[in-house]
């Protein structure tokens, strides 16, 4: 007879290459991906307690993974190699190995640091949220404010406001959008993404050369500099883990604020390593956040609470930490290969056959109206690089109407 823990490792197992293959997809959100798994969670035969399990671990795997085609995509020009995402900087250098085992890296000890910080800091946040909540427009602006503040230059923090603007408008006027699309969840939030962060950044890079030859997989980057970037991602990942609206790149770009670099190089590196320890910390902190504060934070957490599946702390962690640990080892071990297959592929046409998906994507999500809104956000995503500040201000799409709300 099998035991009572079988159907759950069973449901893991199912869950770890659902979000391996979803995680490799590019321009599909992770919060998309864990509503899509658990819209046809009910006619899944097995016990609720397997089926949560599953979609948990698809949703925690497609966060470790979806940093291969970010990094493997939208790799710009050498020349344009100031202006582009520090990961793709990296890659650029041939050093797209090591940022991946850096993302491995960071999130793995992240995954260790966050289950014995989530004690103690769940009981102080449920002291607090009620007053958080009450003046939740305050503590948003305050985000804002900060991230304006971290801009190297009164330009750069001029351009900031400007991208802030309009995102926020965009924010304010789609996302209440009637969406009917062919899949049975959808929503405007995967167009919204999509346009803002992803178009821009494959357009940018329709004229480059692709991913250029990769060097060793050794780590540069100093065991100090290591142990802040992480420690820094991890303390992030407390706050967007009880926060509404904010994310990893908002937490890893305010935490690294107060770890100044002294190169380009070094600071991509800490980037990388912050903002993954920052999506990690966050998938541990939500489950307690579920726990303690009754709101679910991440995509996969709603996703259960919207199918009425099991969500109890005793399951949801092991489930996080058993795939968090398959994640990071999946990380360099496909990573390489994408990274060596991209490479081989032409830039151009590579390009234009995702921009495609992405509007198939969107049409899926959300219809007509998603393709509109994919179109609308693209060019809005375009004002960071041409205006001379950091993409992260984008946020603001649900940071505002949050605050407004």
């Amino acid at each position: 007879m099998l035991g009572p823990d079988v159907p759950i490792f069973a449901g893991v197992a199912v869950g770890i290459v659902l979000g391996t293959c979803s995680g490799l997809v590019p321009g599909l959100h992770a919060n998309a991906f864990a509503l899509l798994v658990a819209s046809v969670a009910s006619r899944v035969p097995g016990p609720p307690t397997a089926v949560a399990a599953a979609v948990l671990a698809a949703a925690t795997v497609h966060t470790f993974l979806d940093i291969v085609p970010s990094l493997a995509l939208g790799v710009p020009d050498a020349g344009l190699a100031a202006g582009s995402l520090p990961g793709h900087r990296l890659v650029l250098g041939g050093r797209g190995r090591e940022a991946l085992r850096l993302s491995a890296v960071g999130s793995g000890i992240a995954l260790c640091l966050a289950v014995p910080i989530a004690v103690p800091f769940t009981e102080v946040a449920t002291q607090v949220y009620p007053v958080v909540r009450e003046h939740l427009w305050a503590v948003l602006l305050a985000v804002v404010v900060a991230l304006v503040w971290t801009e190297a230059s009164t330009r750069a923090r001029v351009a900031a406001i400007v991208t802030i603007v309009a995102a926020s408008v965009l924010g304010v006027a789609v996302l209440d959008w009637p969406t009917s699309g062919p899949l049975p969840v959808g929503g405007i939030l995967s167009p919204l993404f999509a346009g803002l962060f992803g178009v821009p950044v494959l357009l940018d890079a329709k004229d480059g050369s692709g991913v250029p030859p990769q060097g060793d997989a050794a780590l540069a980057i100093s065991p100090a500099t290591l142990a802040r970037s992480v420690f820094a991602g991890s303390g992030g990942g407390a706050f967007v883990g009880y926060l509404p609206g904010v994310s990893a790149g908002v937490a890893g770009t305010l935490a690294l604020a107060a770890l100044p670099s002294a190169d380009q190089d070094t600071a991509a590196r800490s980037y990388v390593v912050a903002t993954s320890a920052a999506t990690t910390a966050t998938s541990v902190f939500a489950l307690f956040a579920l726990a303690g504060l009754g709101t679910p934070r991440t995509g996969a957490l709603v996703a259960l609470v919207a199918a009425d599946l099991p969500s109890r702390l005793s399951v949801a962690l092991p489930v996080t930490l058993v795939a968090g640990v398959s994640g990071a080892l999946l990380v360099p071990t496909l990573g390489d290969r994408v990274l060596a297959l991209v490479g081989r592929l032409d830039q151009r046409r590579l390009v234009a056959a995702v921009c495609v998906f992405l509007v198939a994507l969107s049409w899926a999500f959300a219809g007509v109206v998603g393709v509109v809104v994919l179109v609308v956000a693209a060019a809005v995503g375009h004002l960071p690089p041409r205006l001379g500040c950091r993409r992260v201000h984008l946020m603001c799409v649900l940071v505002t109407p949050l605050a407004l709300g």
